[in-house]
């Protein structure tokens, strides 16, 4: 039997997000995250759930915190300009250890911008965005399907670190429509939400008396400072720290005999995967690393591969941003190289195949 659907990015989104148990939505309309809030507010209450529109990103992102400390799974999604006004209270979220999922839908910006173009503009906000040091989780996907799959690892991610997760998608993968099978019930695991834990963070819920706070605390929740306030913040930084190896998710393709490398994520992937093709097709020895996890960032992997390849390079669409992570990873082992696309379209197979042969040429001469 096929079960193949024509599904929309936020759809899928929204989808995965009911399929992974959340039932708290709280978000304000803007292009091009609409569809997600607008799929949930009609199909989050046949499940007991609750969707709501609020004055701004800032009550938004307040809702869902207070959504989940409450014991229930929560989203919010947005775009640049919402993204920016959330960063404050993604930080409450972090230092409070709450687990949530952001989704941005990335557009051409930065302010207003192109509201209906995409870019891939918010990498190194979606990681530094808020003050100071702090952990964070930042997923992104390629096609439909895996917006999907995507959405379900945020929640089981946030559920598992109790820390906020942030889906990067942007406006080109939000509003494309592919023909999918989407997951049935029990094909992808759910992480269920924990009421109690064992010590060194409170309990969700459940009547407990609980302090919350964004000021630095100990494990009752109430301020401290010094040591104990160093001891807080190395915690809640080294929990996704020390599960690196863990976390890190890519694919690699054609890494065994490739002179170069193409790192890529998010919608340039797609331009990528047809372009590595044609290049291995017309005797190119390239490969491909399509990176699923930004934050935490996969240096081992991209430095070893760096060891024996001649050029890697990174297409973006921006002027330069995940480029400066693969170089500090490559490490000096291999020449790292930037082709950034900021007019509002997306980079095209053809854009990329040109760059390569051109960059061969050089690197041969």
């Amino acid at each position: 039997m096929n079960n193949q659907e024509l599904v929309q990015g936020n759809e899928a989104c929204a989808r995965g997000a009911l399929y992974a148990g959340c039932r708290f939505f709280a978000g304000y309309p803007i292009t091009p995250s609409s569809e997600i809030m607008e799929y949930l507010a009609r199909e989050m209450p046949k499940v007991g759930g609750v969707c709501v529109q609020l004055e701004d990103e800032i009550a938004s992102i307040s809702a869902v915190i207070g959504a989940s400390w409450g014991g229930v799974k929560a989203m919010t999604a947005t775009s640049g300009p919402g993204f920016s006004l959330m960063q404050e209270n993604i930080g409450y979220a972090a230092i409070t250890e709450t687990p949530c999922v952001i989704v941005d839908c990335q557009r051409w910006g930065p302010s207003t911008g192109q509201p209906t173009k995409a870019a891939q503009g918010d990498v190194m906000q979606a990681r530094w965005g808020t003050h100071g040091d702090h952990p964070v989780i930042v997923l992104t996907a390629s096609w439909v399907r895996e917006v999907f799959e995507m959405t379900v690892l945020a929640f089981n991610l946030a559920e598992i670190y109790r820390v906020p997760v942030i889906l990067l998608l942007d406006e080109v993968l939000a509003h494309l429509r592919e023909n999918v099978t989407l997951p049935v019930a029990g094909e992808l695991q759910v992480v269920e939400r924990v009421e109690k834990t064992n010590g060194s963070m409170p309990s969700f819920g459940a009547g407990a008396r609980l302090m919350v706070t964004g000021m630095a605390h100990d494990e009752t929740g109430f301020p401290v400072q010094g040591e104990k306030a160093a001891q807080l913040l190395k915690r809640i930084v080294g929990k996704i720290e020390e599960h690196k190896e863990r976390l890190v998710r890519y694919q690699g393709f054609y890494l065994d005999d490739a002179d170069f490398l193409i790192v890529s994520y998010g919608i340039t992937s797609r331009a990528v995967e047809a372009a590595v093709e044609r290049l291995r097709a017309g005797g190119v020895p390239i490969g491909w690393l399509d990176l699923k996890i930004l934050w935490p960032f996969p240096d081992k992997p991209i430095r070893e591969i760096a060891s024996h390849v001649k050029d890697i390079l990174v297409p973006e669409l921006n002027l330069g941003q995940l480029v400066r992570e693969v170089e500090r990873a490559a490490a000096g082992h291999a020449p790292v190289s930037h082709l950034g696309r900021v007019d509002g379209s997306l980079i095209t197979p053809e854009e990329i195949c040109r760059y390569v042969r051109e960059k061969i040429a050089r690197v041969c001469l």
